[in-house]
């Protein structure tokens, strides 16, 4: 069975694999919507956000302005994605991983399946906390056991 994640907001079909390449995710509402309905909005003449109509940010500062507001509603999705953006050094910040580690043990304590796979991923690598593989491990098991495919592939 697939994870929640994995299906339009809108239309709730599953999104085909490879998801990125499928759909796309609106920082808005941070919910991720197929290209089908996307495109369908399109031509409806909707140019903002296809989910919650809010408008599309412009660039890097109105996107992290979105996240921000998002991650102060202690929004688990907003700060699982505003720790990507710190890992890889996205939206004009500073990579920063022990940021990016902080951002994503709180997200996994409000509930972030995706949360606890990066942590899993960064205490295996050692990226932003001393390595340790046993810990790596243990992360990967809790989001195996919520539905994480990619949690479940890392331990074999």
């Amino acid at each position: 069975e697939r994870p929640e994640g994995d299906f339009c907001s809108i239309c709730t079909l599953p999104i085909p694999f490879r998801i990125e390449d499928h759909s796309v995710f609106e920082v808005c509402c941070m919910k991720r919507i197929c290209k089908g309905c996307a495109m369908a909005a399109h031509k409806r003449g909707m140019f903002d956000c296809s989910f919650c109509r809010s408008p599309c940010p412009d660039n890097d500062a109105d996107v992290l302005a979105m996240t921000q507001a998002r991650v102060l509603k202690k929004d688990p999705k907003a700060i699982n994605h505003l720790g990507e953006k710190y890992c890889h050094g996205l939206l004009g910040m500073q990579k920063d991983l022990k940021k990016a580690v902080q951002l994503y043990t709180e997200a996994a304590e409000l509930g972030s399946v995706q949360a606890l796979f990066h942590l899993g991923f960064a205490y295996y690598t050692g990226e932003g906390v001393q390595k340790d593989v046993a810990k790596a491990a243990e992360f990967y098991e809790k989001a195996a056991m919520q539905g994480c495919p990619l949690s479940r592939h890392k331990l074999g």
